[in-house]
């Protein structure tokens, strides 16, 4: 289940799902992230994401996938945010669940590593007097490139 939205998101609501999803699952793994006041800039008071509608969502089942091939995934779930948000508030859900909790790990972790480097969304900070579009970051490539 993939998701692009600009609505907030419960991340019981989404956990409850993996857990019901079906027979053999003995762990479930989740990430959410979260708005924090800094980044590029000091004194973020927000955020503003954009994406590429169905190229998204394409690539994020894509990174699905491979993780599938690479652990023992039963299910993912994977809701990214976009549009304004405020400090605090939820941008991103990744959970897997798996019949062990080292295929769960490794596949959460993998999904919002290449979901960082891999999927077309754009974020920009903002503060009280300016904007600002954010890069790729090395350290987030580097890791997303350590699954190779």
């Amino acid at each position: 289940m993939i998701r692009v939205q600009q609505q907030d998101f419960d991340p019981a609501e989404e956990y409850h799902a993996l857990r019901d999803s079906g027979s053999g699952t003995g762990a479930i793994a989740t990430f959410t992230g979260l708005v924090r006041d800094s980044g590029d800039l000091k004194g973020v008071t927000g955020l503003f994401l954009e994406h590429y509608p169905g190229m998204t969502e394409q690539v994020i089942e894509g990174l699905v996938r491979e993780a599938s091939q690479r652990w023992d995934v039963r299910e993912a779930r994977v809701i990214h945010r976009i549009g304004r948000l405020a400090l605090s508030e939820q941008i991103v859900f990744v959970g897997v669940c798996s019949a062990h909790r080292g295929d769960a790990f490794a596949a959460c972790e993998f999904i919002m590593d290449a979901l960082k480097t891999s999927a077309p969304f754009w974020k920009k900070e903002i503060t009280g007097d300016s904007e600002h579009w954010v890069e790729q970051k090395a350290a987030d490539r580097d890791r997303s490139q350590s699954w190779d």
